[in-house]
């Protein structure tokens, strides 16, 4: 696949951004061969399920599920002996149902539900990162999008599954300003764990190089336990990528997300 170069910016001011903190990153990985299937929500009803303002487009509310591989999560530290240690959480595939919110005037997205693949993961997001961890069987197929690809989860409440084909392998990446940039160039996550203030953090990556993708969805019960804005929702497209290679951040308090943060604060 060849892959056109565009604005690197939002990438960029991620890579910063997270730089700025001491000790950032903390894992490296790979997200491989996601798709990224995206929705128009009603703002009202998304807005009752998420406890961060939403991060409106135009007045628009929106919410992607994001079906990827996590591969070879590893220490920024700690060498091989490191990636020894973490090897038996370090690949898994994912289910990301997010939407798109802002907090101290910096955007992000907020995890309604994750399902993963490995059960040694699922009780660790919670507690460590906030993260809302589900455990489901999941088979993808993503690996030849000109071809077909094809997704399946099970999981307590249901069943999600696509299938879809890609019209090309000309990769791109997201013009500065669009819809699809809105969608996918995301490089902080705002948590709230059920005990406790609310958590972030940040990754980083080089822009996703990408192509949209036509998707049929065979089974879309499974979606229905993230909250009642999926019973108003619009299916408005989706993207493919190769994937990218991540840094991930630690998690680090919000100290405000109501724009009354204190002077001198990081976060």
């Amino acid at each position: 696949m060849n892959t056109v170069v565009k604005d690197q910016s939002l990438s960029e001011s991620a890579q910063r951004r997270m730089l700025r903190t001491p000790g950032e990153p903390l894992f490296y990985a790979s997200w491989d061969h996601p798709v990224m299937i995206h929705y128009e929500a009603d703002p009202a009803a998304l807005q009752s399920c998420v406890p961060f303002e939403l991060d409106l487009r135009d007045g628009r509310a929106f919410v992607s599920l994001v079906a990827f591989t996590l591969r070879r999560m590893r220490p920024r530290r700690g060498g091989r002996i490191g990636e020894w240690l973490l090897r038996p959480i370090a690949t898994h595939e994912f289910l990301n149902v997010r939407t798109y919110v802002r907090a101290n005037d910096e955007p992000g997205i907020f995890f309604l539900i994750e399902w993963l693949s490995n059960r040694l993961s699922v009780p660790l997001g919670p507690p460590v990162f906030g993260l809302p961890y589900r455990y489901g069987r999941i088979n993808y197929d993503h690996r030849r999008p000109l071809e077909g690809i094809s997704g399946r989860v099970d999981a307590k409440g249901g069943c999600f599954s696509y299938r879809g084909a890609t019209a090309s392998e000309e990769l791109t990446h997201s013009e500065p300003g669009s819809l699809t940039e809105f969608l996918m160039e995301r490089y902080t996550a705002f948590t709230q764990p059920s005990f406790g203030r609310p958590r972030l953090f940040r990754v980083w990556h080089e822009p996703w190089p990408q192509l949209p993708v036509d998707i049929e969805l065979i089974a879309r019960g499974l979606i229905a336990v993230t909250g009642e804005w999926w019973k108003t929702a619009e299916y408005i497209g989706a993207n493919y990528s190769p994937g990218v290679d991540v840094w991930m951040g630690r998690p680090h308090q919000v100290r405000s997300h109501t724009g009354d943060t204190p002077r001198g604060s990081r976060f």
